[in-house]
């Protein structure tokens, strides 16, 4: 049996990312990039946030592909051809993924996260169950640069980027990055999940549930900065702050000191006030002509919609 292959793309010594998250804890508003939230605890805690009843997105989702799976495949095979490279950006445990073998049979999965070895464990798992299949998994920052060995992805891929994680950017950056997948599908198509415009209760609920895993999830942030810039942070001294920006159309998450403090890490310090926060991650809502309006505005051709029956979640398939 074949094992899968890992490619790491990116520096993994910490240097890099302890020199971005310092700086942006030393901006006159605090804030790290969402990206932080996942060393090995973080993913492990986000994969449980994805059962919570109060989180939509994942099972709306996944609704949307066991209700429209086979004209979604159709659609897809109509710009990639039989048996396409999947790229799944974001991987995590690989389950969505896994997912569109039975609707595509790809040739080769390619597994794409900042966590390769939480990825590598999941693909080995894969590999059992699919031991025909070309497995790779790719170590990458794809919120910085996205670009892989055009040997390994090929001409017509699907990217896939489920999860609606395209809200993490804010518009220039969505565009960025979409441009950037335009050119690795090559002429091929991207397969993308979106959250919709909706109650702020409903909104809100999603990222501040009653068990306290998103809280958990964003506390645990600051354990992963203290391993990675040596600092001290007193995780106790600091709570889960979830709301939605109306005017920006985004859910803002942040951590807010419960007392003043000082934070120290080898080379700097920072001093909070109580009731400072750090703004941990935005999470931009779209509706439907708008997101269609950007797909375009990269370079894509008009896309293909698919949605649930309450207009939560869209399934954007647009070729490039």
């Amino acid at each position: 049996m074949p094992t899968p292959r890992l490619l790491q793309l990116h520096d993994t010594s910490g240097t890099d990312l302890a020199a971005e998250a310092a700086s942006g804890l030393l901006r006159p508003q605090a804030a790290v990039s969402p990206k932080f939230f996942y060393d090995a605890q973080g993913s492990r805690l986000f994969d449980a946030i994805t059962e919570l009843t109060e989180y939509y997105p994942t099972r709306t989702e996944a609704a949307i592909l066991a209700a429209s799976g086979p004209a979604i495949a159709q659609a897809v095979r109509r710009c990639t051809g039989d048996h396409p490279v999947i790229v799944d950006l974001g991987a995590g445990n690989c389950a969505k993924g896994v997912g569109l073998f039975p609707l595509l049979a790809p040739r080769r999965y390619i597994a794409v996260d900042i966590s390769a070895n939480y990825v590598a464990a999941a693909l080995a798992h894969l590999q059992r169950e699919h031991p025909a299949l070309d497995l790779v998994g790719v170590g990458l920052d794809f919120s910085s640069r996205l670009a892989m060995p055009p040997d390994l992805v090929g001409p017509q891929a699907l990217v896939f980027y489920p999860g609606s994680s395209i809200g993490n950017f804010d518009r220039s950056g969505a565009l960025a990055l979409l441009r950037q997948v335009r050119d690795l599908s090559a002429g091929g198509a991207l397969l993308i999940g979106v959250d919709l415009v909706k109650a702020t209760a409903v909104l809100e609920a999603a990222y501040d549930d009653a068990l306290g895993v998103t809280a958990a999830f964003n506390l645990n942030l600051l354990r992963h900065l203290n391993t990675l810039l040596g600092a001290n942070f007193d995780v106790r001294q600091w709570r889960h702050v979830a709301l939605f920006n109306r005017v920006e159309s985004r859910i803002e998450m942040h951590l807010e000191a419960r007392k003043a403090q000082v934070v120290e890490w080898p080379g700097g310090e920072r001093r909070f006030a109580a009731g400072e926060r750090i703004h941990t991650e935005n999470s931009y809502k779209w509706t439907k002509d708008g997101f269609g309006d950007l797909l375009r505005e990269a370079g894509f051709g008009a896309p293909q919609l698919w949605t649930d029956a309450r207009d939560w979640f869209g399934l954007f398939l647009a070729s490039g």
